[in-house]
């Protein structure tokens, strides 16, 4: 894209967000991750990391399914299609940036 057209490219706030665009990042690489996995392999606390989930979850740019092992609460989180396409759609939309020398990108 160039000009114009270029400067009418997107960039998703949701994934925009850098906490946001970890936990879509590290959950691309895995089928599915538990919350104290991701919460340690990013360093985030557990308020942080539940109100980003939801906001994902709300999106659904990943899926939530909660289970019990023995009498504890187990939560797994995993990328959805959706998810993986809007974070593809990200990097593409940088990639053009950056091949186009900057620009005016939009925040949706």
């Amino acid at each position: 894209m160039r000009g114009r057209e270029h400067e009418m490219q997107e960039i998703d706030r949701l994934v925009h967000e850098p906490a946001r665009l970890r936990v879509l990042t590290l959950l691309t690489g895995v089928k599915e991750a538990d919350f104290t996995f991701i919460l340690r392999a990013l360093q985030m606390t557990n308020g942080n990391l539940s109100v980003h989930m939801r906001r994902l979850e709300e999106a659904g740019y990943v899926s939530m399914t909660k289970t019990f092992v023995g009498r504890v609460p187990k939560t797994m989180f995993s990328i959805t299609t959706p998810g993986r396409r809007a974070l593809e759609k990200y990097w593409r939309t940088l990639d053009e940036l950056r091949a186009d020398g900057g620009g005016s990108p939009r925040l949706q």
